[in-house]
């Protein structure tokens, strides 16, 4: 039975996965053959800044099929999480049936278990936590988090530990504490189609080699030099993976076989954080074999 064939035509649906998996091509095939709107639920594909090197639709995919909340984002401003929840409330009252489709694991917690209704960091805050993060490495934060905020979040992510650090240094209480006083999901699990794609390492990791020169020859690093002007690697939108590496061989410091192979090894090990958090995290969802699609 297809994928199409399994998905009720009047309820949303979410499709997970680590990247390069294809998800983007199934919420396409969903909605040519249903319809709906594809949403967005990947942390970096929010920014105008990296269409290439983010794996965001093209500006012809995004003509012919509605999208919503890609590359609306400057590189400069903050987004997060409860950013992202408010607009998607905004089009679950306003857009056709969403098919919400991405690789950030904390996205979808947020949206089918419920987000927690943290106070905004005021800026010395966040300024003093990029200061230790730079200086000091995220081991710093990390080692100030209470123990239950430590044995919940992705340690192996800096943004993720920064922002628990935060959290804590602005409102005295642990993330774990304000996540346990978490209110109603958004759209839970009950209420969706949810689909998570299986994609094995053997299987995934020559797919993350070839997207990753495709990229290159579609634009990557033209992508990157019009960012090296106004270049800030404490900012979010320098997260994308690939950019940093792109970025050291635009200032010479790395040959660009070089950032390839640095580049490639990061996808490959985000994929497999991806992996991690979703068998932890996601084990209600319908998993689907991403090679078999």
């Amino acid at each position: 039975m297809s994928v199409t064939a399994q998905t009720d035509p009047a309820r949303p649906v979410l499709i997970a996965g680590p990247t390069a998996s294809g998800k983007s091509a199934l919420a396409t095939a969903i909605v040519r053959a249903q319809g709906g709107v594809i949403v967005n639920a990947d942390a970096l594909q929010v920014y105008s800044n990296w269409r290439v090197l983010s794996a965001r639709p093209t500006a012809q995919e995004e003509t012919a099929i509605p999208h919503r909340l890609y590359g609306h984002i400057a590189a400069d401003q903050e987004y997060s999480v409860g950013h992202w929840l408010r607009e998607v409330r905004a089009l679950l009252a306003s857009s056709a049936r969403p098919v919400i489709v991405g690789g950030t694991g904390l996205y979808f917690s947020a949206l089918t278990e419920g987000l927690a209704e943290i106070p905004q960091t005021p800026p010395q805050i966040r300024a003093e936590a990029g200061r230790l993060l730079v200086e000091r490495g995220p081991g710093a934060l990390l080692d100030a988090l209470d123990p239950r905020t430590r044995a919940r979040i992705d340690t192996a992510n800096p943004r993720r530990v920064q922002r628990a650090w935060e959290v804590q240094a602005a409102t005295g209480r642990g993330l774990a504490d304000w996540q346990d006083a978490t209110p109603a999901p958004l759209l839970p699990l009950s209420e969706v189609t949810a689909f998570l794609l299986n994609a094995p390492k053997d299987w995934l990791d020559p797919r993350i080699e070839r997207r990753f020169d495709a990229m290159l020859a579609g634009g990557a690093l033209d992508e990157a030099r019009a960012n090296l002007a106004g270049w800030d690697a404490a900012r979010p939108a320098a997260q994308a993976i690939g950019a940093p590496d792109l970025i050291a061989h635009l200032r010479g410091e790395v040959t660009l076989q070089q950032a390839r192979a640095a580049a490639i090894i990061a996808t490959r090990q985000y994929a497999k954080r991806q992996r991690t958090w979703f068998r932890a995290r996601m084990t209600g969802w319908r998993g689907i074999d991403a090679a078999a699609l």
